[in-house]
């Protein structure tokens, strides 16, 4: 549940306080990061779920929802699982792929921006969105090559992942509960977070040791997020006379 003490920190997404935007191309000392494991990822949607109820009660909300509980369900998410068969029958597998902003290190988001909206902040190189300048245009949706950003129908402007920045630096929270809903809620343990940037850091050690990858790299965003690969296991198959 959420503190009922005010966050000290300000709106996320307003741009007001005292973070300081980095410059196009800027290499940055800190990087927070999200790093998911697709072989222990179960398809859930717990990410999605407390991303949801958070967000929406928090700074960067509401996030709006059209019908649903209707025939034709639609809304503003800033994590989204996609699921997919993967492989040849009888070995095919499911794959559960989350999906939100990748916050890279270079956002391509950003310059396309006309009002200055979208920007990355140099201390810790989130990528987020001034509600107040956003006129809602969808630039930076087409700009981005992760399909990452969404319109809010209801308040017209684009809206996406904000590493939770009112949480994870929120002191009146303990201090366990200073991650990403998405992180805190998962119960398999699939979404690690921290500075990719610190090589003693848990994601750094996870992407070292454990093959992490980019997502589509030949964008060249160099996009924060990174995947730790599905590990292919021995399954066994019985046979149709031995089902019989």
């Amino acid at each position: 549940m959420r503190a009922a003490a005010p966050s000290p920190q300000p709106s996320p997404a307003s741009g007001r306080g005292s973070s300081i935007r980095a410059e196009p191309g800027e290499t940055l000392a800190k990087q927070l990061a999200l790093v998911i494991d697709l072989n222990v990822c179960v398809g859930c949607h717990a990410c999605v779920t407390s991303c949801k109820q958070w967000n929406t009660s928090g700074s960067a909300g509401p996030l709006a929802d059209a019908q649903p509980y209707g025939a034709n369900p639609s809304g503003t998410f800033f994590n989204r699982v996609q699921t997919y068969e993967a492989g040849t029958f009888p070995a095919t597998q499911t794959v559960h792929f989350p999906k939100s902003c990748l916050h890279c290190e270079d956002p391509p988001c950003v310059p396309v921006c006309p009002t200055g909206a979208s920007y990355k902040r140099k201390e810790d190189g989130i990528v987020l969105v001034d509600y107040d300048k956003c006129i809602g245009c969808k630039y930076c949706a087409w700009a981005c090559p992760y399909g990452a950003r969404e319109l809010d129908e209801e308040r017209q402007v684009m809206t996406k992942c904000t590493l939770c920045v009112d949480r994870i630096y929120d002191e009146h929270l303990p201090k366990e509960d200073r991650k990403p809903a998405c992180v805190k809620a998962c119960p398999t343990g699939a979404r690690l977070f921290g500075d990719v940037k610190d090589p003693d850091s848990e994601v750094s050690r996870a992407i070292r040791e454990r093959g992490g990858y980019q997502l589509m790299p030949e964008w060249e965003t160099s996009p924060a997020n990174q995947y730790l690969p599905r590990r292919v296991t021995q399954q066994t198959t019985p046979s149709i006379e031995a089902r019989e």
